[in-house]
């Protein structure tokens, strides 16, 4: 990225801008479409150069003073140039700087998508980084965001959401991006206030969407792992059917370790839970139950009152349970391979999509 030039107020003129003047005064001739394109371009370099609008404008006008004739009529031919040329130098000016916003803006997204997808030289990525706050050689942590609709960097959501985070603890150290329709904060990993911060305002601003919080981890390759912690949690909170409005990676560490052996897990389904589907109705219900009765630390009355059942219709429901599969819900020695069968049963997708065994 090119170095922004530190502002000055004193300001060139433009070559030809006495000739334009002294035309002006002497024939009555306006600029010509060319002259302002000169002008527009005098000014682009002016911006780059580093010169303040108000310099520019405030320089030019005084020139135009010094030019200034004593008639009335010259006067009147001279101030129409002065306003022709000084509104090229503007608009110039002001082109300027929407170029060096795109290209920053540019610059910004595509070191976020070198930095989250792990990708480019880490010692350059580190550098890239001290540009926008970021010391990846401290631990860093990842919190991820989403709504009921996808978002990009410019929706009203993510901007709320920032405006928010930066109002309260400034911008330096903090990025806020979106990826992927996510509203994606990245934070220093002894600041867990940021990363909380912005997930409860995320929830607020998305009408209750869910936010996910990844662990701390060191370098650019901990940011990227942080992140994929965040984005495994949301997609386990859809899976599971989690209701948590801010969930942690930390907490749910469990359930990688579950998944990682998917041949084994689904062996443990199929076998546990494959008799659910001579069920009439399907196995569905009686999934439901025990999803509910776990969750409730196995007290009927509660897991009832989730499933809006009667007591008696749970316990029977339970009962049920044991004949099919042959395990107990009720009894200690049965509940850890069922419970662990059931999540498996969700992180596969079972029975909706097919689960594999070894033949």
């Amino acid at each position: 990225m090119t170095a922004v030039k530190p502002p000055r107020d004193r300001a060139p003129t433009w070559p030809g801008y006495e000739a334009l003047l002294d035309r002006a005064a002497t024939t009555g001739q306006d600029p010509g479409g060319a002259e302002l394109e000169r002008l527009r371009a005098f000014g682009e370099l002016a911006a780059a150069d580093g010169t303040t609008l108000r310099g520019l404008v405030v320089h030019h006008l005084s020139r135009a003073r010094a030019a200034w004739p004593a008639g009335t009529a010259e006067g009147d031919r001279v101030l129409v140039a002065v306003q022709l040329a000084v509104e090229a130098l503007c608009e110039g000016y002001e082109r300027a700087q929407q170029l060096a916003v795109r290209q920053q803006e540019s610059a910004r997204r595509e070191f976020i998508d070198d930095l989250l997808y792990g990708r480019g030289d880490p010692v350059r990525l580190a550098e890239r980084a001290e540009r926008f706050g970021l010391r990846l050689s401290h631990e860093h942590a990842v919190a991820a965001a989403e709504g009921p609709t996808p978002y990009t960097e410019g929706d009203s959501v993510p901007r709320r959401v920032e405006r928010a985070v930066t109002g309260r603890f400034g911008e330096r150290r903090i990025l806020l991006t979106t990826k992927g329709g996510r509203m994606v904060c990245i934070a220093p990993g002894d600041q867990r206030q940021v990363l909380a911060y912005f997930a409860k305002q995320a929830h607020a601003a998305t009408g209750g969407g869910r936010a996910a919080v990844g662990r701390p981890h060191p370098g650019a390759g901990g940011v990227v792992h942080s992140y994929e912690e965040a984005l495994q949690a949301l997609d386990l909170a859809g899976r599971l059917g989690l209701e948590d409005p801010v969930l942690h990676a930390a907490d749910l560490l469990v359930y990688p370790v579950l998944a990682r052996d998917r041949r084994a897990m689904a062996e443990l389904v199929r076998t546990t839970l494959g008799p659910l589907l001579k069920a009439r109705g399907g196995p569905e219900p009686y999934l439901e139950t025990l999803t509910a009765y776990f969750d409730a630390g196995c007290v009927t009355t509660q897991a009832a009152r989730r499933l809006s059942l009667s007591v008696r219709a749970l316990t029977y429901r339970l009962q049920r349970i044991h004949q099919l599969t042959g395990s107990d819900p009720t009894d200690p020695r049965h509940r850890y391979p069922l419970q662990t069968a059931v999540i498996g049963a969700r992180i596969l997708g079972w029975p909706g999509r097919k689960v594999w065994t070894k033949t």
